[in-house]
Formats: structure tokens, C-alpha cells, sequence
């Protein structure tokens, strides 16, 4: 299957400048393109460490319109997330508080959890549960979750046995993402947005 149009954006969902959030996402973009599922023209970074959102509501505040331009032109999104005290970190809560169905409805999005020890499982769940409502992002049936995150996805070889499964299921997980991304494009092309009674989900 050829991908020669796709656009995905990725998002680094750590508020720290210098995250392992960011380094994986960085990491995943250049995979996309080495894989050949998106020019790297095609692809966006958004790293809420390093261009953060101010506290939702901010209308019309720098940088959403910015990333409601990249989101609005990606086929899929990769959201990766870190695990604080066991929960999605705030950083990442509040973009999917901005987020609507203009920027995200009927894309398919791909999680990937991020934990400096074994962790890493509840972001997860706690994004599946609820982060989708309003915008209405289609989470893949497939995540990622890179533990240990400061060992993994440092050079371009990889550095143990765990470092190598992970960069295999990336490629996995990426290859998925490009299929219902290129699928789900008829179907986003298809469905009215301009029902305003059903503007939220229930």
C-alpha cells in the first residue's frame, strides 16, 4: 500500500522543555518518514514542553491557531503522554480541552504511554476513557508504552534487547496508524460536522 499523501502530527505531551515525552515523539516523526508514510513536510510536531497552551479558556491564544492549522491538515495523530503520580500529566489534558471535532473528529489516533520506571498504563486508560468525547479522535486499538523512557530511543541503534522490541513495535504500531489513516479518510470526507444539536458527545 502506497501512503504518498498522508499528514500526521505528533504530539509530545509533557509540560517540561526537556522531556523524554519529546524525544520519543521526535523519534516517532522521523520514523514515519523513514518508513515512507509521510514526506517529512507532511508531518508536525507538537510539543507542549516546548510551545505550551496557556489554562483553557483562552480564546484565540497563542499557539492553538497554530496547532488547529497542523491538526486540521493531519490524517492521523500520535499522542504520547507521560505518567505522573499515575495519571496523564496537565499539560496534555488541557490540549484535549481546546481540541474539537474540527481539528480531530474521525482521525485515528495512536497512544503512546511514556514512564521513567515500569509505569506508564494509566495515561493510557485514562485518555481512552475520556479525552475523545468532544472530539471525537478514534484511539487505535494499538498503543505503545516505553518504559524505562531515558534507556530508550537514544541513538540510532538500538542499546539492549528492550530498546530493540520497542523500536519493533513502533514500527508495528506506526504501520497501523498509516492503514486506518488512509482508510478513514472517505469516511471523515463523508460525515456532516454541521449538526449543531450534536456539536458534543454524550
Amino acid at each position: 500500500m502506497s501512503y504518498p499523501t498522508l499528514n500526521i502530527a505528533v504530539v509530545a505531551g509533557s509540560s517540561r522543555s526537556n522531556s523524554q515525552s519529546g524525544k520519543i515523539a521526535g523519534y516517532l516523526q522521523q520514523r514515519l518518514v523513514d518508513l515512507g508514510y509521510c514526506a517529512h513536510e507532511q508531518t508536525s510536531l507538537i510539543d507542549l514542553g516546548l510551545d505550551p497552551l496557556p489554562l483553557w479558556p483562552a480564546d484565540g491564544a497563542e499557539p492553538w491557531p497554530r496547532f488547529q492549522q497542523q491538526l486540521g491538515k493531519a490524517d492521523g495523530v500520535i499522542v504520547v503522554v507521560p505518567e505522573w503520580n499515575g495519571m496523564a500529566c496537565p499539560a496534555i489534558k488541557n490540549f484535549f480541552i481546546y481540541a474539537s471535532k474540527l481539528e480531530l473528529a474521525h482521525k485515528p489516533g495512536l497512544l503512546v504511554g511514556v514512564s521513567a520506571g515500569v509505569g506508564g498504563a494509566y495515561p493510557i486508560s485514562e485518555l481512552r476513557a475520556s479525552s475523545y468525547k468532544n472530539c471525537r479522535l478514534c484511539y487505535l486499538p494499538e498503543h505503545l508504552i516505553v518504559r524505562h523512557a531515558e534507556l530508550m530511543l537514544n541513538d540510532p541503534q538500538a542499546a539492549s534487547e528492550d530498546d530493540r522490541r520497542i523500536r519493533e513495535r513502533a514500527d508495528y504500531a506506526l504501520e497501523i496508524l498509516a492503514k486506518y489513516a488512509q482508510a478513514l479518510k472517505p469516511v471523515r470526507a463523508a460525515i456532516s460536522f454541521d449538526k449543531p444539536a450534536f456539536a458534543n458527545g454524550m
